[in-house]
Parts: structure tokens; sequence; C-alpha cells
């Protein structure tokens, strides 16, 4: 890892599972991240400072409740108000393909579903923030 990074995972809207969050948000700890959980019913506002005030470079928004194509958008929108484009979205939860590659077309990086490895998104955040770091 180039620099301990700092992730932001957040549970927008009003899901109230977030038993991956905090799995992810371990995962992510143990893999040598500073990782900040911001806990449920968060609003994309809400998010967004989060990620300001933490100067985060990446955020992982979790969703069960089917709003992704709403909510992740509306993320994206309130970080690009606070000039934040270049924080690094991605995510997970029960989200269908055909939904996946629109979020991908809006600058989601990538969305990781049920069963994925903690090993393997872990790897894969850092892989893809040492690559923009060397940019």
């Amino acid at each position: 890892m180039e620099r301990p990074y700092r992730i932001v995972v957040a549970k927008p809207g009003l899901d109230g599972h977030d038993r991956g969050a905090k799995t992810i948000t371990r995962a992510l700890r143990d893999h040598g991240f500073e990782v900040i959980y911001t806990g449920l019913h968060q609003t994309p506002e809400q998010i967004a400072e989060t990620v300001l005030q933490e100067d985060a470079d990446g955020v992982g928004l979790s969703l069960l409740s089917g709003a992704h194509l709403t909510l992740f958008p509306r993320v994206m929108a309130e970080l690009k108000s606070r000039d934040l484009d270049d924080v690094m979205v991605f995510g997970g939860g029960v989200i269908p393909d055909d939904d996946i590659d629109i979020l991908n077309e809006q600058g989601v990086a990538k969305i990781f579903g049920p069963g994925s490895s903690l090993r393997a998104i872990g790897e894969w955040l850092e892989t893809a923030l040492d690559e923009r770091e060397t940019a």
C-alpha cells in the first residue's frame, strides 16, 4: 500500500441491515486501511460531509434496500458539490447485474455482490487506490 488510505463505509437510506457493512469495515481495517463506519440511516449529505471531514480516499456504500439507482447517484452528486470528485466510490449489496452496469457508467468504481471475498475486496481497493495515487 502506497500509504494508509482512509475509507468511509456508509449505509445510505432506510436499510436497517448493517451486518455486511460491519464485516467489510473490520476486513478493510485488518487489511491496513483506516476505516470510518458511519452507522445506519445516513443521508447522502451526511455521507458526503463525513467523507469531507475525514479526508477520505474512498467511500463504500452498502445497500440491500433496492434504492441503489437513487442513492448511489445522490451520494456522488453530494461528493461532487463538495469538490470531492476524486473520492473513489464502490459498493456492495444485492444489486442486479444490469444495475451494476448503470452504476459503473455513472462512475461507481466497483460493486461487490453477496459472497464476495473480503480478501479480494481489500486487494482490489488497495490496487485501485495505489494506481490512482501513482498516476
